[in-house]
């Protein structure tokens, strides 16, 4: 497989897999516990990567690919993708997937020096559509989302975000380490909130899991982490990191449909309405002009 190929495979990965995963983690969290099942998918994808990795004789990681690893392990898995399974038990998945749809803006806001006025735009009408989706139900005629869901999806958007920036150092020759020790590190992490939380206090929780869930968390850990996270990390360092990121505005559209069509989730005018409002605040970062996209990963580096 050439290049181009592998670029098509990894683009398909990141916008219809990706997409997808907000409802399978709604499912996995229905009978299981969420810290539990997001440390079990890092760790088991993790340590499947890093043996590929090892048999590749991939470059073997530094110290210091292992400590810029626990912050973006803390950065995506944590204030990330965890924090994420915490809200979707709050806010349907498809109006989670719509609100980190703002993280190309935050990626724009962490890696420039200055703000522009596309940026400031952009970022506003990001904004806008989060209020859209957490004010007044007056205001749409719809009953209202979870505020404390929103601003806990709206963090992890920027959390995410800057795991994103500081993943690009992490062993730069191997993107299968580079996702590999983020994913241990972040799961053993998410490990000891779940103990420190007693969610393994009553393991019968486990046994009696919907067989739904335990799928949900298989293709999780295969699709999800295992095809999504590597095609997220090789894209990374082969393409512009704001084209990268229009996976962010392709994803609540798959997600929504899904939810829609699978778990019967609403798609009221109010959630219309903030898709519009923030999908152009994300177009209006990420479409900028390419010598300003150059300028932006230069700094970024």
């Amino acid at each position: 497989m050439n290049e181009r190929q592998t670029r098509i495979g990894a683009y398909a990965v990141l916008y219809l897999v990706w997409g997808s995963t907000y409802l399978a983690m709604r499912f996995a969290v229905e009978t299981l516990p969420p810290f539990s099942l997001a440390s079990a998918r890092f760790i088991v994808a993790g340590v499947v990567l890093l043996g590929i990795a090892f048999l590749r004789s991939d470059p073997r990681p530094t110290r210091r690919d292992w400590v810029l690893s626990a912050a973006v392990g803390a950065l995506l898995l944590i204030g990330g993708n965890a924090a994420v399974l915490w809200a979707v038990q709050h806010v349907p998945s498809g109006v989670a997937a719509l609100i980190i749809a703002i993280t190309p803006v935050w990626v724009a806001l962490f890696a420039k020096t200055r703000a522009t006025t596309r940026l400031v735009l952009g970022l506003a009408l990001g904004m806008c559509g989060v209020l859209i989706l957490a004010g007044p139900a007056a205001l749409a005629g719809t009953q209202r989302i979870d505020p404390l869901g929103v601003l806990v999806l709206v963090a992890a958007s920027m959390s995410w975000a800057a795991g994103s920036l500081i993943q690009r150092n992490v062993a730069k020759e191997s993107p299968l380490v580079a996702t590999a020790l983020p994913m241990l590190a972040g799961g053993a992490m998410l490990f000891f909130i779940a103990l420190v939380l007693g969610e393994f206090n009553r393991p019968e929780v486990f046994f009696e899991a919907s067989t739904r869930s335990w799928v949900s968390l298989l293709y999780l850990t295969v699709f999800g982490s295992l095809l999504g996270f590597t095609s997220y990390a090789w894209l990374m360092r082969h393409d512009e990191p704001a084209r990268v990121a229009t996976y962010a505005y392709v994803n609540p559209v798959i997600a929504v449909l899904l939810g829609a069509l699978i778990a019967d989730e609403p798609f009221t005018p109010r959630v219309l309405i903030a898709a519009v409002v923030i999908i152009a605040g994300v177009i209006v970062i990420v479409t900028k002009k390419r010598n300003e996209t150059q300028a932006t990963t230069k700094r970024a580096d």
